[in-house]
């Protein structure tokens, strides 16, 4: 049975990209076999394993092979190659015969590719909240009052809302002021949380008045929740795993849902955004801050090195933040961890 965190893994990982020469060696393990044969239930982040002390580095070792036109569809029978090119690993692909290959068309014959798993499975675990900047959401359309002066809506029923209504817009994203996000170091305001609420449709607007009908919600939707251009997005399924810039170090700030401690699957949020270079697939490590001790023989007090606590992988970023999930938590992770490259 494959663990949560495989499963996890293999619904959000693929990579196929060429090799980079700028990237440093990845770090094989010790005992890895020189061909492998793909089978039915692999995928790329198994199979690479198989070689890899980290999974996520297969990028750098693989060797396209020039006659295969899409050597990111790996297929079961498809053998993996250890090989040696100018002294460096690599791994090879060679098509299994089951794949048949003629001048005009390439036909896969009773079988299909490995495939990325939709990211729908984990959805729940994604956060639909957002990161504006101040002033959007006091800006923004407001509820004036539900179906019959109600206080309180939830989903099914109608609500009435008061704002600008001039643009086509037909369904509307209900978000709450969930507060700031503060950099736990410099104290800057990273941005403002607009906590996910639920979700409505229009079906009729008479001049700032709006009646919606209330198509999701994840709580009440009250009276002076906030109205924002619909973001049903679909996290992209595909995911290129990579590592940050050099020397990138960063805190977690908040875990979402939580007071101050997640785990396996969580949604949290660190203080590095698009300015820290960093982007959608980068792999970070989550390490704890050492502890403070006494030193009984020269005395004072003594720092101890940080320890890895887990890992997570940023599935989205903002200017100045972004938000990653926890694909690996061997200790409570809490925020103010340390997040840097692995």
């Amino acid at each position: 049975m494959k663990s949560p965190i495989k499963t996890v893994a293999l619904a959000i990982i693929s990579a196929w990209v060429l090799v980079s020469a700028a990237v440093a060696e990845a770090p094989f393990n010790d005992d890895i076999p020189d061909k492998y044969t793909v089978t039915k239930g692999d995928t790329l982040w198994d199979i690479s394993a198989h070689f890899l002390a980290q999974p996520w580095l297969w990028p750098e070792i693989w060797q396209v092979n020039p006659q295969i036109q899409n050597p990111h569809l790996i297929y079961p029978g498809d053998i993996i190659s250890l090989i040696y090119i100018d002294g460096k690993p690599r791994l090879m692909l060679s098509r299994s015969r089951n794949v048949k290959l003629s001048p005009q068309i390439r036909e896969v014959s009773n079988r299909q590719a490995i495939s990325t798993l939709p990211l729908d499975m984990i959805n729940s675990f994604l956060s639909r909240n957002r990161v504006v900047e101040p002033g959007i959401l006091e800006a923004a359309p407001y509820i004036l009052s539900g179906k019959s002066k109600h206080l309180l809506t939830g989903k099914g029923q109608d609500f009435y809302a008061r704002g600008d209504f001039s643009e086509a817009q037909d369904a509307f994203g209900v978000y709450r002021n969930g507060g700031p996000y503060t950099d736990p170091k410099t104290h800057e305001v990273l941005g403002i949380r607009a906590k996910d609420i639920g979700a409505g449709s229009i079906k009729a607007v008479d001049d700032d008045i709006a009646t919606l009908k209330a198509t999701r919600s994840v709580e009440e939707l009250r009276i002076n929740d906030r109205l924002l251009a619909l973001e049903e997005r679909k996290i992209d399924a595909t995911f290129y795993p990579s590592a940050p810039p050099e020397d990138t170090e960063g805190l977690i700030m908040s875990v979402e849902g939580s007071v101050s401690t997640g785990g396996l699957l969580d949604v949290v949020s660190i203080n590095l955004g698009e300015r820290d270079g960093v982007e959608i697939g980068n792999m970070l490590s989550i390490l704890k801050t050492g502890a403070i001790v006494k030193d009984r023989v020269l005395g004072g007090t003594v720092t101890l090195p940080p320890e890895s606590a887990g890992m997570m992988m940023v599935f989205r970023t903002f200017e100045k933040m972004s938000f990653a999930l926890i694909l690996n938590a061997d200790l409570p992770i809490s925020v103010k961890d340390i997040v840097r490259e692995p």
